[in-house]
């Protein structure tokens, strides 16, 4: 199944750690999104294996990043823009992505905002910014009933 990416629904959580589903709210305005992921692989070289390295992979992280502009009043766009003045545990929050199969990844993660406003004269103002997996997240494969 191949899918336009604008068929992944994402949401992130307006009220931080604390949010409910019903907190989930949908960032208006994004224009691009990506899922990307950090593998840490730990390499040995052991004598038996004659001069070929082991290795094994031992750590993952994801970054999610969205780039958009800014839409003063939408509550999840609202909540994103704020947290560029956000330290410590006030920038963590939970997002939602549902892919178009089905599938839901879960994450909590250190919202970095990047961009919050700006650009030239004839510009809409920007909001950029990266969700940065704190733990494990939760990945849940969709299955249709009676499967």
């Amino acid at each position: 199944m191949v899918y336009p990416v604008n068929k992944v629904k994402f949401t992130v959580g307006i009220k931080g750690l604390a949010s409910t589903a019903d907190d989930m709210k949908i960032v208006r305005d994004a224009e691009t999104f990506t899922l990307a992921f950090d593998n840490g692989v730990e390499e040995w070289n052991p004598m038996d294996q004659s001069g070929w390295v082991r290795r094994l992979l031992t750590s993952k992280s994801i970054t999610v990043t969205l780039d958009g502009k800014r839409n003063v009043g939408d509550p999840g766009n609202d909540y994103i823009a704020g947290l560029a003045y956000a330290n410590g545990e006030d920038a963590t929050t939970l997002v939602n992505i549902e892919f178009p199969n089905g599938d839901v990844l879960v994450v909590r993660g250190v919202v970095n905002v990047k961009e919050n406003g700006g650009g030239d004269s004839t510009a809409v103002g920007a909001l950029s910014w990266e969700l940065m997996s704190d733990g494990e997240p939760t990945y849940t494969v969709y299955k249709e009933e009676g499967n």
